[in-house]
Formats: C-alpha cells, sequence, structure tokens
C-alpha cells in the first residue's frame, strides 16, 4: 500500500498535467487542522488526497474532493478500498475533477452515481485569455458600470495579510444572508497556508479609510477560485463588491490563470437560471444574479459518486441527513 508523505505527495502532483487545489497539500494539512484525517495515496500513475471524517464512534466516512489525480489506474482502486476498510468507513465519496459529460469523470470500479454533493455542483467559470478589454466586453454592461462606478466614486482595493477584517466582515454577512461562516482561525490558516506559496491573496475594498468588502481568492496550477466573500452593511450603493472582482480577477491572470472559477450557484439549468435570477432571493439565487454578470459560463461538475462499504450505516446516515 502505496501511502505518501507530504513532500512525496507535493512531487507527485509536479507530475501531474491538471490539479484541482482541493487535491493540493495545503488543502489536505488545512482539513486535517479542523477534524479531518488526511491520507495521500499513490499507486502507478494514480494518486488522491483522501480525507476521513468520524461520523458515529469508530465508524468514519472517506471523502475525496477533486481527485483522483491521474491515469485511473485500477490497482489504485483497490488500494483505496484497503485503506477506506481500514479506517472504518462506510463509504467513500469522490467529486470527480471534471465537468458533466466528460468521460474523465466515470467511474467503473463499483461506485455509484449520487445527486447529493459537498462542493457546489454549478458554477461560473470566467476566460481569462485575451486582454483586459475582451474580458470587459463579455461582461454584462450593468457589471462593466459598476466597475467603473466603484471606481469613480472612490472605492480604493488593496491587498493585505490583516485576516481579521476580513472575518469580521464575514460575521456581518453570515448574520445578514442567514449562513454558517468558519471561524477567525480557520480563515487565518487558510491564509497562512496558501499566501506564502503565492496561491492565494486578500483584497479589501475600503471607502474612506473604512473597509466595505473583502474576498479571499486563490490560484493554483493554472486556475482562479473564488471561494470567500464579505461584505459590511455600510455604503453598499458604491458597488465595493464589483470593485474586488476585478482586482481579484486581473491578479488571477498575473499569476498565469486563464480560467476564474466563480465557485457556486443554484444547482438549476441555465435556462431556469436566467429565468429566475431577477426574482429570487432565496439562497444562492443573489449570488448568481450577481456572479452571472462577468461574463463567464455555467458549468456543473460530473456526479458525485459513492461506494459503500457498510450499506447499513450507509442508510442510516442518509435518513439522518435528508
Amino acid at each position: 500500500m502505496t501511502q505518501v508523505n507530504e513532500h512525496d505527495w507535493n512531487e507527485f502532483l509536479q507530475s501531474q498535467k491538471d490539479v484541482s487545489i482541493l487535491q493540493s497539500s495545503e488543502w489536505g494539512v488545512l482539513k486535517s487542522t479542523f477534524g479531518w484525517e488526511t491520507v495521500r495515496l499513490v499507486v502507478e500513475g494514480t494518486g488522491a488526497q483522501i480525507l476521513f471524517r468520524k461520523i458515529f464512534p469508530g465508524i468514519s466516512f472517506a471523502y475525496i474532493p477533486k481527485g483522483p489525480v491521474g491515469t485511473g489506474n485500477p490497482s489504485f482502486f483497490q488500494e483505496l478500498d484497503e485503506i477506506c476498510r481500514q479506517k472504518n468507513a462506510f463509504f467513500l465519496r469522490v467529486e470527480p475533477d471534471a465537468w458533466e459529460g466528460s468521460t474523465e469523470g466515470v467511474l467503473d470500479q463499483g461506485f455509484k452515481e449520487v445527486e447529493r454533493s459537498i462542493q457546489p455542483r454549478r458554477t461560473v467559470v470566467i476566460d481569462l485569455i485575451g486582454t483586459e478589454d475582451e474580458w470587459l466586453s463579455r461582461m454584462k454592461q450593468k457589471t462593466r458600470y459598476n466597475i467603473r462606478l466603484s471606481k469613480k466614486k472612490g472605492v480604493e482595493v488593496y491587498q493585505t495579510s490583516d485576516v481579521v477584517i476580513f472575518s469580521k466582515l464575514m460575521e456581518l454577512t453570515s448574520q445578514r444572508d442567514q449562513f454558517g461562516a468558519h471561524s477567525l482561525a480557520y480563515y487565518q490558516k487558510v491564509f497562512d497556508l496558501f499566501n506564502p506559496t503565492g496561491n492565494c491573496q486578500l483584497f479589501v475594498a475600503q471607502f474612506e479609510g473604512k473597509p466595505l468588502a473583502a474576498i479571499m481568492v486563490f490560484a493554483y496550477r493554472g486556475r482562479a477560485y473564488y471561494f470567500y466573500g464579505a461584505s459590511g452593511n455600510d455604503r453598499r450603493n458604491l458597488m465595493p463588491n464589483y470593485a474586488l472582482q476585478w482586482e481579484a480577477i486581473r491578479w488571477a491572470s498575473q499569476q498565469g490563470c486563464t480560467l476564474y472559477d466563480m465557485w457556486g450557484i443554484p444547482d438549476e439549468d441555465e435556462e431556469v437560471l436566467e429565468g429566475q435570477f431577477d426574482s429570487r432571493t432565496d439562497g444562492l439565487w443573489p449570488v448568481y444574479r450577481f456572479k452571472r454578470g462577468f461574463g463567464g459560463k455555467v458549468l456543473r461538475s460530473a456526479s458525485p459518486q459513492d461506494k459503500v462499504y457498510n450499506p447499513f450505516f450507509y442508510r442510516i446516515f442518509h435518513r439522518w441527513i435528508s
């Protein structure tokens, strides 16, 4: 069984063409700090960073986010099964790093497709090929207007290492929009892991010295990711979120990224999204209304797939979460 350490995992990733940030060693360290156990497995050109979480005493859940990486060697899956059984996993969930309709996301080693996912299935991906003027030309007219308006009204965007500012704004956002936010310790750990390697930047938009909004953006192996965004309740008419996204997109391109993943919109067909975005205010609908303006393409990830090791606990678990 070829379990590898963090150094060897990084060497393996360097040999691979396309890797999601959720398979980076830094992501594994992050999750290990907050309740998960991280195991890295490499077998004959195929590898995965597997996350284990205890659900019941002596029973765990296994999860591979945006993997496996590599050729899909059958021997890898045999060793993966052994590790999962050793860790008393009652099932393994794999969310492939592939888009819906791609054969790359198909697993035939005893897996079954499921609908429920951990990461958001549908997203908006912006193409960063070309010039800034070309990016702007692909945006909605109102989005271009709001980017320029924000600058004209005196909103300033700067890069910072002050995660406390971000966390305070996130607390306001979570209270206003009624969703759970991570702790300051979590965001600080994220920044400390990814920023020193140049894979993360924190942007703050301010007006007259007061922070109005902030975003934490990631760049990894040619792809950028907008995972975390926060905004206060004051001066929202100055459109600070538009100024932030524009500067983050420019930064991502400077890091060599050709795609900017805005990460998470309602999981509906595009005709439904376009037909209802102006009237829906629940869930991720306001998020889609904002993200659609940046000229990206709506994409859906390949189906999550489960392998069940203990059908009894699997049934109980799904009744519990449904």
